[in-house]
């Protein structure tokens, strides 16, 4: 059995797509995050995407735990052309793809960006991996939006407008394990 502790990062308060663009995180409520850091097991390992927003928010509740190297297939949904603006932006530029890739996520793609089933397979295999080299422990993995959901979809067994339906709020704790033949999932979105 091994037990995921989903973290998403701190805040950036940008209001357009952010993906690959390497954002800081607003980590200054010490209080919410001295709260995070409590909350987590101390004998768990700490990861993260390789973007400063993340990597950040994990130095911030790491303490005494062992971290490992950051890791880019940890990051956030690639948005190609799509980063950096805004929903109604890339609305009013072609309505038809933009309410395409968020009606029925899978293999639609914004340009020069991931698909959803992409995403889902590159983070899949990231997280297999930790999961597969740290069997029988405790991860937090500090990462992103798109990063939980993926892991949502696949132990609740759901499909992509399902997760999506999740709300991921900003210093959140996701928990999900995986047993021998199965998956279970603990609290979602959970703010200590």
């Amino acid at each position: 059995m091994t037990q995921l502790h989903l973290v998403r990062h701190g805040p950036t308060h940008a209001k357009t797509m952010v993906g690959w663009s390497d954002l800081p995180a607003d980590l200054s409520d010490r209080a919410q995050i001295a709260r995070l850091q409590a909350h987590l097991p101390a004998e768990a390992i700490v990861v993260s995407s390789d973007l400063s927003r993340a990597a950040d928010t994990a130095s911030a509740i790491q303490g005494t735990r062992r971290r490992l190297p950051h890791r880019p297939d940890l990051r956030e949904i690639n948005f190609g052309t799509w980063e950096m603006r805004s929903h109604a932006e890339i609305e009013a530029e072609d309505p038809e793809l933009c309410f395409a890739y968020w009606d029925n996520p899978g293999e639609v793609r914004p340009p020069n960006g991931e698909s959803w089933n992409e995403v889902c397979a590159r983070v899949n295999a990231a997280i297999d991996a930790l999961m597969t080299a740290h069997d029988g422990g405790h991860l937090i993995v500090v990462a992103h939006f798109g990063v939980i959901l993926t892991q949502l979809q696949r132990a609740l067994r759901v499909d992509a407008q399902q997760a999506f339906s999740h709300r991921i709020d900003n210093l959140s704790v996701t928990e999900i394990t995986r047993h021998s033949d199965h998956w279970s999932v603990g609290r979602i979105n959970h703010l200590p």
